[in-house]
C-alpha cells in the first residue's frame, strides 16, 4: 500500500478482514487444536484464508497470532515457538496480501485477570506481550491490533508492553456485552476515554455481539479525537448439533456496515463467524455509501496499468466523435480563453437525458428525441438502470436513436451489473456498434431500486471502469495483450459539486482524470456558491465542464431531492421558493426559472449544460435553454407525457 496506515484510516474508510480461526476451523483445523500452530504446520491454508479474504475486498489482513503470546502457547507446550510462529503470521499474511492491503499484527488477551494477580504474575503478562509485540514488529506488520480484551486493566499492560518494543500503530478493540460493559463494567464512553488517555491510534470494539449491539456501542465512541474501528461476530452464536452457528447473514451484515460508515466509524470488518462472503458485503457498503472514502476501487480484479504494457497512441479528442469535437473547440476558444463570445447552440454545448421508458413503447421517447435535435442538442444522455430500475438497455435505446434520427448519444456505463468480463464484452459491443461516447459511473445500489434483492457486482467502480476503457483506447486489454487498434472512446465521468466529502471527490476527479476521463457532468446544483466553489477548484484538472440541470417540479420533489439524493443539496431559499410557487405549471415554471438562473451564473465557465428533464417532461430543457439563446421549437408539447 502506497500510504501509511494512518494516513489511509483518515482517508478512509478502510475494510478489515473476518475471522481467520473460524475459516481455519472449516477448513479441517480442529477446534482442541492451536489455531497459531497452523502457521508453521499449515502455512498454506493459513495464505488461502487471507487470500480469500483480500479478494473479497479486505484493506487489511489479520494475522494468524490471537493467541500467540506465551501463555496461551504454555497450554499447547508451544511456549518455545513464540517467535516463530508470530513471525510465520507475518510472512504469510503479507505473501497473500503484497503490496494490496495492510497487515496488522493481531494480539489478543491472555486469558488471565491482573486484578486477581500477584506482581509477578502482572509482570509475567507484560513480558508476554512484549515478547509477542516484538516478534510481529520485527517481521514487518504494518500496525499492531489488540483484539477481544474485556479487562481495561490488561489491554492497559498490553498497550505499555508494546510501546517498550515498537512504535508501530497500535489499534485497541474492547468486548462489550449485550448490556454494552465490559467484563469491568466500563461504558464505551468510558473506554475510550483510556483508551486514547492510554495512546490508542485507533479505538473501537470487536467480538462477542452481533451488528446491532456493536452499532450502539461505536455510536458512543465517535467523535473522541481518533479514528473508530468496528468487528462484530456474525449474531450471537448458537448451537447446533454440538456446532456454534452464527446466524447473521452476509445481506444483513452488509446493511449494518452501511450504517457503521455512515455514523462516522472508520474502518469496519468481522468477527467470529464471518467469512469472506460477510467481507464481500462490508467492502461494498464502503464503495457505495455517503460515508466511503475510497480512493481506489475494492475489487482485486485488477487492469493492467498502461505503463506496463505497449500500445497505440490514443486518437485525439476532437477526432472520437463529433460530441468529442465540439467540447473540445468550446472549451478551447471560449472557456479556456476566456473569450466573450455570445453564447449559443454553435459555443455551448447540450445534452439531455432521455431514458428508456418502462415498457416496450419508444414513440413518445423518440418523438422527444425528435424534438430535441430539432432545437439544438448536441447529444441524448441515456442512463443505464438509473436508481438501480430496470429499463431496456440504455444502448438498445441508443441504437434505436441512431438509426431514426441520425443523431448522436451518450450511454451510461456502470459496474453495478456487469463483472469484469461482460464489462469488456459490453464495451466492445458498443464500440463495434458505433456508441462511442461513454458516462463511466459507479452506480446506485440495487437496494434503492425496485429488486433490493438483486446481486450488485461492482468489480470496478467508476475509476477502474475508466482505466478499462483507457487501456481499449491504446488497443490493450485488461491482460495486457496487444487485440490490433485502439477504440475511439469520449469518456465524461461524474462529479458532485455538493458532496459531504469535498476532499474526497476532488482526490476522486484526480484519479478519474488520470484514468482517461475527458470532461466532467456535474449532478445538479442549486446554490451558485457551491457551484462556482467547484468550477474554480477543478480548474487546475484542466476538464470541460458540463453542468448539471435538473429543473424542480414541485416543493414535494424539492424536498424529496434535498433529503434522498445524496449530493443534491436544495438550499432552503430554494426549497421556499418552489413552496411559495404552489403545484402545477405555476410549480414547474419556477423550477425552470432556478435552473436558468443558475445557467446564467456559470455560463461563462462551462462548456455547456447537462440537462435532466423531470418526469418524462423533455420541453422543459428547451426552455431552459432559451436564457442562453437555444430556440424552442414549435409543436413540443405532443412529446411530453
Amino acid at each position: 500500500m502506497k500510504q501509511r496506515f494512518l494516513d489511509a484510516v483518515a482517508a478512509g474508510p478502510l475494510v478489515f478482514d473476518g475471522a481467520v480461526g473460524t475459516q481455519l476451523y472449516e477448513r479441517g483445523i480442529f477446534i482442541n487444536k492451536c489455531f497459531d500452530a497452523a502457521n508453521l504446520s499449515n502455512p498454506d491454508l493459513v495464505v488461502a484464508v487471507h487470500a480469500a479474504y483480500l479478494e473479497a475486498g479486505a484493506d487489511a489482513l489479520t494475522t494468524n497470532t490471537f493467541a500467540a503470546n506465551a501463555i496461551k502457547l504454555r497450554r499447547h507446550g508451544l511456549e518455545d515457538d513464540l517467535e516463530a510462529i508470530n513471525r510465520m503470521g507475518v510472512e504469510l499474511a503479507r505473501r497473500a496480501a503484497g503490496d494490496l492491503a495492510y497487515v496488522a499484527g493481531s494480539i489478543g488477551p491472555t486469558g488471565l485477570v491482573p486484578a486477581m494477580l500477584t506482581d509477578r504474575e502482572t509482570d509475567d503478562i507484560r513480558a508476554a506481550y512484549r515478547a509477542q509485540a516484538k516478534a510481529l514488529s520485527e517481521a514487518g506488520a504494518d500496525f499492531l491490533i489488540l483484539e477481544t480484551f474485556r479487562q481495561l486493566s490488561e489491554i492497559r499492560i498490553a498497550m505499555e508492553a508494546i510501546k517498550d518494543v515498537s512504535d508501530l500503530p497500535i489499534v485497541a478493540q474492547m468486548a462489550f456485552d449485550s448490556e454494552r460493559k465490559t467484563a469491568d463494567g466500563a461504558s464505551p464512553e468510558r473506554v475510550s476515554l483510556l483508551l486514547v488517555d492510554w495512546g490508542a491510534d485507533v479505538i473501537g470494539t470487536n467480538c462477542l455481539e452481533g451488528p446491532h449491539v456493536v452499532f450502539d456501542v461505536v455510536g458512543e465512541m465517535v467523535g473522541r479525537g481518533v479514528p473508530v474501528i468496528a468487528q462484530p461476530n456474525a449474531g450471537y452464536p448458537r448451537k447446533v448439533d454440538e456446532r456454534l452457528i452464527y446466524m447473521a447473514t452476509p445481506e444483513y451484515f452488509g446493511e449494518y456496515a452501511k450504517r457503521y460508515f455512515q455514523s462516522g466509524v472508520s474502518i469496519v470488518g468481522g468477527c467470529c463467524g464471518t467469512g469472506p462472503e460477510h467481507i464481500r458485503r462490508i467492502a461494498n457498503a464502503g464503495r457505495m455509501m455517503g460515508g466511503g472514502h475510497r480512493e481506489e476501487p475494492i475489487s482485486r480484479l485488477s487492469v493492467v496499468q498502461l505503463s506496463e504494457v505497449d500500445g497505440f497512441d490514443e486518437i485525439p479528442m476532437e477526432e472520437r466523435t463529433g460530441l468529442g469535437a465540439k467540447i473540445r473547440r468550446v472549451y478551447d476558444t471560449r472557456v479556456k480563453a476566456a473569450n466573450p463570445v455570445p453564447i449559443g447552440p454553435d459555443s455551448f454545448v447540450v445534452s439531455v437525458e432521455v431514458n428508456a421508458p418502462a415498457g416496450l413503447d419508444l414513440t413518445d421517447r423518440v418523438a422527444a428525441a425528435r424534438m430535441l435535435k430539432a432545437g439544438g442538442v448536441d447529444v441524448l444522455n441515456i442512463a443505464d438502470g438509473p436508481r438501480a430500475s430496470a429499463r431496456m438497455s440504455n444502448w438498445a435505446l441508443g441504437l434505436e436513436f441512431q438509426r431514426q434520427l441520425d443523431t448522436e448519444v451518450i450511454v451510461h456505463v456502470c459496474g453495478r451489473d456487469r463483472n469484469l468480463l461482460g464489462l469488456q464484452m459490453d464495451i466492445l459491443a458498443y464500440h463495434v456498434s458505433g456508441l462511442h461516447n461513454l458516462v463511466v459511473i459507479t452506480g446506485d445500489p440495487p437496494k434503492v431500486g425496485d429488486y433490493p434483492h438483486a446481486t450488485a457486482v461492482f468489480d470496478l467502480d467508476s475509476i477502474g471502469i475508466l482505466r478499462l476503457i483507457q487501456n481499449f483506447n491504446h488497443g490493450v486489454d485488461p491482460a495486457g495483450k496487444d487485440f490490433g487498434e485502439p477504440t475511439r472512446f469520449l469518456c465524461a465521468c461524474g462529479a458532485e459539486p455538493a458532496a459531504i466529502d469535498y476532499d474526497r471527490e476532488l482526490r476522486r476527479l484526480e484519479l478519474k482524470k488520470e484514468g482517461g476521463a475527458q470532461f466532467i457532468m456535474t449532478q445538479p446544483v442549486y446554490d451558485h456558491a457551491v457551484l462556482e466553489r467547484f468550477i474554480a477548484d477543478t480548474a487546475y484538472l484542466d476538464l470541460p465542464v458540463l453542468v448539471g440541470l435538473l429543473p424542480l417540479a414541485s416543493y414535494r420533489n424539492a424536498e424529496f431531492l434535498h433529503n434522498e439524493i445524496p449530493g443534491m443539496a436544495v438550499p432552503e431559499p430554494i426549497r421556499e421558493r418552489m413552496r411559495a410557487a404552489g403545484t402545477g405549471a405555476q410549480a414547474r415554471a419556477e423550477g425552470i426559472r432556478i435552473a436558468q438562473e443558475t445557467l446564467e451564473q456559470v455560463k461563462d465557465r462551462v462548456v455547456g449544460a447537462y440537462v435532466m428533464p423531470p418526469f418524462g417532461r423533455f420541453s422543459s430543457a428547451l426552455e431552459i435553454l432559451t436564457c442562453v439563446g437555444f430556440q424552442h421549437p414549435s409543436g413540443s408539447v405532443s412529446a411530453e407525457r
